[in-house]
């Protein structure tokens, strides 16, 4: 039944970059999170001039509060290059939804930054996949 799904681009399933946090490398953590709030999303993708350099995460939001010392407001102020994770998993745009789903597994991770030639063009995440499928395959 889900033969083709080896086929299926990861560009068919994904979040455009107007649906969800896309934020400069100096954006106050804060404001990190209130975008993620916004988005209703436990992920920013962080960018210089649609180049990916990274992700904040609400994993991330949890190392970070037990890890540092520093009172929550001195942390909101900080630019959110400072917590971010720098070298997050991608999926090219050009991959298949099965290899999104097999790197998610993988890796333990919810959410997939989609690139193409190293620019941010989309997210993908287990709900947006398991919904795209359970649309396709009326499951």
């Amino acid at each position: 039944m889900l033969n083709n799904i080896k086929e299926i681009e990861i560009s068919e399933a994904m979040f455009e970059t107007d649906n969800f946090p896309v934020i400069s490398s100096t954006t106050l953590l804060k404001e990190a999170i209130e975008e993620m709030t916004k988005y209703n999303i436990g992920i920013a993708c962080i960018v210089d001039k649609k180049d990916l350099l990274g992700v904040f995460t609400d994993g991330d939001l949890r190392r970070l509060l037990l890890s540092h010392q520093k009172p929550f407001p001195a942390l909101f102020n900080d630019d959110v290059s400072t917590y971010m994770t720098k070298n997050p998993s991608i999926i090219q745009k050009s991959s298949s939804i099965f290899e999104a789903m097999n790197l998610i597994n993988e890796k333990k991770i919810w959410d997939l930054p989609v690139v193409e030639n190293k620019k941010l063009i989309g997210l993908v995440n287990l709900h947006t996949l398991v919904k795209y499928i359970n649309k396709k395959w009326k499951l």
